[in-house]
């Protein structure tokens, strides 16, 4: 049941006098009952009332709307577009940079439902002629741009030493190395799927195909922790956790941006970036990556990696 004040109290939460009360309730309509034979005042009511003649409100600040100082990323993670997101902030003080690691497919989703403003993805066509085009067209209402970010080395991840003796996906096929995997909706996940089946090896035979993680550098950290003998990732991840590589082939590795926002200030911003020095040069640093095409929009039939 809600506090009731008795007469007294009401004038003493009011700091006035109990006959100052009374020419309250007939002349500025205190809440009050009197259905017990003497004045009572619901407590919320009395808190109201003050509330309602309130004067001079503190002028409010008005913010700016969230969308418009906040660039939201989603789908491949990578790690030269985390340190993009970085620079993107050191350059543009107040604004900020998210990153949502979907997979190159809920990345897609998320820029086609307005969950983010860009999508990074690396899905190659079935027909392995193309990357990305046949994907947005089937999850896109309509085509979208795409800009290459960069081309990147895929390959798999082995121990310091390759102490399995892996050359490539047919010591797999065996049955007799176990594996981390990516989930579902990546793009390291259906090259790896398609490896197996050009090496003609089901699935189910592969120890770990089970195990996914979700982020490149996760493939790593399986290895190193004994986990795994080899998974598909980047050759930036082998460098940066001192593993050894096994190249299986160039991707392309792009930006996927609703025709609509394409100019949108922010997401120019980050594009306008790619080129900086800092990015071109930690690139370098990491190692797997080729930034030739980078910052150009790319049309369907552009598949190949730079010469």
């Amino acid at each position: 049941m809600k506090k009731l004040l008795s007469t007294k109290e009401v004038a003493q939460y009011l700091g006035v006098n109990e006959k100052m009360v009374y020419t309250l309730i007939s002349e500025k309509n205190l809440p009050a009952t009197k259905a017990t034979g003497k004045w009572l005042f619901p407590a919320h009511l009395v808190e109201q009332w003050i509330e309602a003649r309130t004067m001079n409100f503190p002028e409010q600040l008005t913010a700016e709307p969230v969308m418009e100082k906040t660039l939201i990323i989603a789908g491949s993670n990578d790690m030269l577009v985390d340190y993009a997101m970085k620079i993107y902030m050191q350059e543009h003080e107040g604004s900020y940079a998210a990153f949502c690691n979907l997979g190159s497919l809920g990345g897609i989703r998320a820029v086609h439902r307005g969950a983010a403003h860009i999508a990074t993805s690396h899905l190659m066509d079935r027909d392995e002629s193309d990357y990305n085009f046949s994907f947005t067209e089937n999850e896109m209402q309509e085509p979208p741009a795409i800009v290459n970010f960069s081309f990147r080395e895929q390959g798999y991840i082995v121990a310091k030493g390759n102490p399995k003796k892996i050359t490539g996906t047919k010591d797999i096929a065996s049955g007799k190395i176990t594996v981390v995997n990516r989930p579902s909706g990546t793009g390291t996940r259906l090259l790896f799927d398609a490896e197996l089946a050009a090496a003609g090896a089901e699935n189910t035979t592969i120890p770990g195909y089970e195990n996914c993680v979700g982020r490149h550098i996760d493939v790593g950290f399986e290895i190193i922790n004994g986990n795994a003998d080899t998974g598909l990732g980047i050759r930036a991840v082998a460098q940066a956790l001192n593993l050894d590589f096994i190249p299986v082939q160039w991707e392309r590795y792009d930006l996927i941006i609703p025709k609509a926002h394409y100019f949108d200030k922010n997401i120019q911003n980050f594009i306008s970036l790619l080129r900086d020095p800092r990015i071109v040069s930690y690139a370098k640093k990491l190692g797997g990556y080729d930034l030739q095409r980078s910052a150009t929009v790319i049309f369907p039939g552009d598949a190949s990696a730079p010469e």
